[in-house]
This record gives C-alpha cells, sequence and structure tokens, in this order.
C-alpha cells in the first residue's frame, strides 16, 4: 500500500469517526470522497462499511462503566432488563431490512447525487425540526416506553439510504416522540452499538474472502482514524447539542450536499 493510499485510508477513517454519531451522515460523506477520490470498486464500499466498527469502539470505550453496569443489574433489576429489551427492540427492523435489501442497497442507492439529495434534505429537516418547539417529556434514554423504541428503530430503517444518516433518523425520530435533544442523541449512541456491530459482521462474513492484503491494511488504517476522532465526538457531542442543538448540522449537510452537486455537475 502507498503513501496515496494510506493518506486517502487515513483521511476517509477521520471523517467516519468524526461524522458517524453527529446527524450529517458519515456514509454519505466517505461515498462522496470515495467517489472525488475515484474509490468506486465494491472493496471501496466494503471498506466504508467495515471501518465503521472502529467508530463503534469509541462508543464503548465512553459508556463502558455504564453499559457494565447495567449488564450485571440484568438478572436482579427490571429497568435494567426493560431497557435492553428496548434496544433490541429498536435493533431489529434494521436486521430485517438490512439482510433482505443488502445487496439492492450497494447496487442502486450507494449513488452520489442520490447522496447530495438526501443530505440536502435532511439538512432541510435538521433546522426547521431545531427551531420547533415540542413537548420534551422524556429526558433519559434508557427509560423510553418500549413502543417509543421500535418506533425509533423503524425511524432508524430510513438510513438505509445512503445520505440519510442514521443518528440523525434516530435523532430525528425520537424527537418527534418527545425526548429531549440530550435524550434523543444519547440513545442515538446505544442504538449504534448493535446496528453497527451488526453490519459490520454480515459485512465482514459476506466480502472477506474478495479482500485484499491492500484492502485488509487500507481498513486498518481506516478503522484506527475513525476510533480516535469518533472518541472525541462521542465525548463532547452531548454537551454541545444540550447547548446549542441541531441546527448547525443542518446546515453543514446543506453546504456538503450542495458542493456535492456542483461537484458532479463539474467533474462528473
Amino acid at each position: 500500500m502507498d503513501s496515496d493510499a494510506i493518506i486517502k485510508a487515513l483521511l476517509l477513517g477521520l471523517v467516519e469517526g468524526g461524522t458517524e454519531f453527529i446527524p450529517v451522515s458519515s456514509t454519505g460523506h466517505l461515498l462522496l470522497l470515495q467517489h472525488f477520490f475515484g474509490l468506486e470498486g465494491e472493496s471501496n464500499k466494503t471498506f466504508a462499511i467495515l471501518i465503521q466498527f472502529g467508530a463503534i469502539l469509541a462508543v464503548l470505550s465512553v459508556y463502558f462503566t455504564r453499559l457494565w453496569k447495567i449488564a450485571l443489574a440484568l438478572p436482579t433489576n427490571p429497568e435494567a432488563r426493560r431497557f435492553v429489551l428496548g434496544v433490541l427492540l429498536a435493533f431489529l427492523p434494521a436486521v430485517v431490512i438490512g439482510v433482505l435489501a443488502r445487496d439492492f442497497i450497494k447496487a442502486a442507492l450507494f449513488n452520489p447525487f442520490l447522496v447530495c439529495c438526501m443530505l440536502v434534505s435532511g439538512g432541510v429537516v435538521l433546522v426547521v425540526l431545531d427551531g420547533l418547539r415540542w413537548e420534551q417529556k422524556h429526558h433519559d434514554a434508557t427509560r423510553f416506553p418500549l413502543p417509543m423504541y421500535l418506533k425509533i428503530g423503524l425511524f432508524q430503517c430510513v438510513a438505509m439510504i445512503p445520505g440519510v444518516s442514521r443518528s440523525g433518523a434516530t435523532i430525528v425520530g425520537a424527537m418527534l416522540m418527545g425526548a429531549d435533544k440530550r435524550a434523543a442523541a444519547e440513545f442515538s449512541f446505544f442504538l449504534a452499538i448493535p446496528t453497527m456491530a451488526g453490519a459490520f459482521a454480515y459485512e465482514l462474513l459476506k466480502s472477506y474472502k474478495s479482500l485484499s492484503f491492500n484492502d485488509g491494511a487500507m481498513i486498518a488504517v481506516g478503522f484506527i482514524a475513525a476510533f480516535l476522532s469518533g472518541l472525541v465526538v462521542v465525548r463532547t457531542l452531548l454537551a454541545y447539542v444540550a447547548r446549542r442543538g441541531f441546527a448547525l448540522f443542518g446546515w453543514w449537510r446543506i453546504i456538503v450536499g450542495a458542493a456535492g452537486l456542483a461537484g458532479l455537475l463539474v467533474y462528473g
């Protein structure tokens, strides 16, 4: 693997970790960068999925103590069992649709033009929603009603379309059902763990035979970079959104999507 490939893998990994947990679509950003870098083969689509595991480890490292306490409490604490059940309910729709539609999604929806349109439209949704007042009746991500967890999982399925944003879909869904901004963002962290771990494992199972040594080296570089940048975001995001909300991310999506459309028009 040459230095140019290392730099590209490093940049892509930093972008993945830096955007995975904010509502701007990490997959959309990666697909646009890969398009303009000339990295659009099947192995590069696989790369974009597999390096997400670095971001998962960032969440686990920050929330390890809290998650470990929940795990230890499962035999005796009904609230702990209820929360784990809620995460599983939210995860279930993505499992079904992801398994059934994986090939279609990679073949038809990993499209730069579609990504740009989704970035812009999703940005408009975030800006509008951030300016609205809504009833905030849920303030703890571990105590949402069970039906609410399932509904958030259905919202997450919209993010199967690259450019929508997994975290953005879950955050918007939670806020529309009465969660405050901090609780909505925090639950998107928790739901990311099984969702992204499942996507990683399924993609690795399907693609490992086709990966070369160079592919593996690029994934390793991107993985480490995603972990480090994801760590920074997870440690700082909740405090930011509690004070400032999501409007900045909405405008960021609109700017990136518009720039991407301009780039596609000029450069193809």
